[in-house]
């Protein structure tokens, strides 16, 4: 279902599709009258300019402040965040918990976009290495992500293809032609690429210097999928049926298979593999598929856990879908309950101490002590240093595009005073040089303000907040923000 159209009344009436290099006739060209979310922005005339009278006073509430000269000294020789890390809460901080969860050794995402997937992919680690005695064990990155990006491709010029009787500035298109071949993603994602292409360990497919830096490959494959969606829309301003097409576009996704084959190997078919226990014994070398192997090495039933928000700038007790939110074109739109944060607390925090890994979203940015990796309120007094009020409520925060979801990781263990969370352990995928080799240390007051989601298994979650998911979701346009930073 496609949303949030703003078209102008009359060029909807009248809309035809321009084939791209083709000049706008005046037929085709908007009215000079739109409604107010497309009319432009008038600046005209002089009220709102920076006047000599401004100036004037700026000039002397500087000369007046006496910390003007020590402040501009130290910050124009340092960063800020540097001098203004709040000593107390870092002396204050520990690094115990009495809760944690083992796992297998930090893995590292390197300059690539794949926190979601590794994120994913590490949820279920625990259960493996307990189930098959193992020191440690990972999945291949790089295997997953290679169908993802092919799938990505498709969807694109999927929505180019069912966009096609729109003006290439309607905004669900100019949405699409902005990042055509995304590293982001969501659990949604995981689940479905795990069910059509299964998964492989590590040493079946290992990372190469594209997948873990994925930039230049990035630019070249938006480049010409750019160059393929002026391509459909030019042959269905040729009068080409939808069948033709579709045949363009299997030959257009088929240069997107070679060059992914090129940047991270092809996926293998089928493979011989054996492992190590802990105990130094040696299994048996079988042959499997990638989805066999999923099915005997793992087994883990994804469609059992149920993805949750706490997003303020929504309405809670409601189910949602973002649409486009989705690396298959037949695939699922991510599809959560938003839920209070308190409630969505406790359900982390029951299956944490069921010993069961936690994957999570949230905006990592935001008051992060990088090289120690605390995750806490007020470790940094930017607005103490520079003399402004950065306050804001979660709700604001998100309105205003100044916090969205960002990076996924995965909880792994929680410390307590009495039944109380105080902090939470955070697997990150960012390698072991920093927090906690690897670790990030998230306060409570932080998972209240910069958490949006979180990944629960159903039999920790109450029937009545379970009872949301059986109603009809509220569909939520592509470019919102829930979505929108994860890209």
């Amino acid at each position: 279902m496609l949303r949030c159209r703003h078209v102008c009344a009359l060029a909807a009436a009248a809309l035809v599709l321009i084939p791209w290099g083709m000049p706008l006739r005046a037929a085709d060209a908007p009215p000079a009258y739109c409604p107010p979310s497309r009319r432009p922005v008038d600046f005209s005339g002089s009220e709102g300019r920076i006047n000599d009278e401004m100036l004037a006073a700026f000039r002397a509430m500087v000369a007046r402040d006496p910390r003007a000269a020590p402040v501009t000294n130290a910050v124009t020789r340092n960063s800020v965040k540097d001098l203004t890390v709040d000593r107390n809460k870092l002396t204050a901080h520990d690094r115990g918990f009495s809760h944690t969860i083992k796992t297998g050794d930090v893995t590292n995402q390197r300059a690539s976009g794949r926190c979601w997937l590794f994120a994913g992919l590490n949820t279920l680690r625990p259960q493996i290495l307990k189930k098959h005695n193992l020191a440690n064990f990972e999945f291949s990155q790089n295997y997953s992500f290679f169908w993802d990006k092919l799938e990505k491709a498709n969807l694109f010029l999927e929505g180019i293809l069912r966009t096609l009787d729109r003006r290439l500035d309607d905004r669900h298109v100019a949405w699409l032609l902005k990042t055509p071949f995304p590293d982001g993603g969501q659990w949604n994602m995981v689940v479905d690429l795990i069910a059509r292409y299964g998964v492989v360990p590590l040493d079946v497919m290992p990372d190469t210097k594209h997948s873990s830096g994925t930039g230049e490959l990035n630019d070249i494959m938006s480049c010409l999928l750019r160059k393929d969606a002026a391509r459909l829309r030019a042959l269905k301003g040729e009068g080409k049926s939808i069948e033709e097409l579709r045949a363009a576009k299997v030959q257009m996704l088929a240069d997107v298979y070679r060059v992914l084959c090129y940047h991270f190997g092809e996926p293998p078919a089928s493979f011989s593999w054996r492992f190590k226990t802990k105990d130094d014994k040696l299994s048996e070398l079988k042959t499997y598929t990638p989805k066999s192997f999923y099915r005997e090495f793992v087994g883990v039933d994804l469609a059992e856990y149920l993805l949750f928000y706490s997003c303020p700038a929504h309405e809670f007790g409601k189910l949602y879908r973002i649409e486009f939110d989705r690396d298959l074109s037949d695939g699922k739109d991510m599809t959560f309950a938003n839920v209070p944060i308190d409630a969505l607390k406790r359900m982390v925090l029951k299956q944490l101490l069921a010993d069961e890994p936690v994957w999570f979203g949230c905006d990592v940015g935001q008051e992060h002590l990088g090289e120690s990796g605390i995750l806490r309120l007020g470790i940094h007094d930017i607005g103490g240093l520079l003399g402004i009020d950065l306050a804001m409520t979660k709700a604001e925060r998100v309105l205003y595009r100044e916090s969205i979801p960002t990076h996924a990781m995965v909880f792994m263990g929680v410390d307590l005073a009495g039944d109380t969370p105080v902090k939470w352990r955070v697997e990150n995928s960012w390698g072991g040089e920093r927090g906690d080799k690897g670790y990030l240390l998230m306060y409570d007051d932080w998972f209240d303000e910069y958490l949006y989601a979180a990944l629960v298994h159903a039999k920790h979650v109450p029937d009545d907040v379970k009872a949301i998911f059986g109603g009809e979701p509220i569909v939520l346009p592509p470019w919102d923000p829930m979505y929108d930073g994860l890209r």
